[in-house]
């Protein structure tokens, strides 16, 4: 395979580990969204929240899930970029549809970022920070991103809540 098959494969690998970890979310399943973690991965939440470990990770999802009606996301990747072979920077903007809704809540816009290592078994998750995107005093900036996330939330698969 040669390097060029090489990164394309990975690509295809890191985007398939963030969808996975989206749809965690959207499933409620703190264990299995832990699980694609590094053991020594980093969380960073929306609201500043930072945990290391995927056993301290799982257990901080659980206590979201347990305690808070989630949102799901809606999302689309801007890009994936190969720091090393074995190191890869994944980019991406979400939405969130709040429970009983049907529209996305531009207020909880977000970038995210996700860096994945190769380990021997598979891509893990070594870094998945969530930022907010409120483009402080660019309202269109908002209007822009919410509206191409509700071009994503036309085309995605019918979502189903556990």
């Amino acid at each position: 395979m040669s390097h060029r098959d090489s990164r394309a494969e990975g690509g295809r690998q890191v985007r398939s580990l963030y969808r996975s970890l989206m749809a965690g979310w959207n499933e409620r399943d703190a264990g299995g969204m832990a699980d694609l973690f590094a053991a020594d991965g980093h969380l960073v939440g929306f609201d500043g929240t930072q945990v290391e470990g995927s056993a301290d990770i799982a257990a901080h999802l659980g206590q979201v899930f347990m305690n808070h009606p989630t949102s799901m996301y809606v999302f689309k990747v801007r890009a994936v970029q190969f720091l090393s072979d074995e190191v890869a920077l994944l980019t991406a903007v979400a939405g969130m549809v709040p429970p009983g809704k049907a529209d996305i809540n531009p207020g909880a816009n977000a970038v995210q970022t996700l860096i994945a290592v190769r380990k021997p078994d598979n891509w893990r998750i070594a870094l998945f920070q969530n930022t907010p995107a409120v483009y402080h005093g660019r309202a269109l900036m908002v209007d822009q991103l919410t509206e191409e996330l509700r071009q994503a939330l036309k085309q995605a698969p019918t979502r189903t809540r556990r």
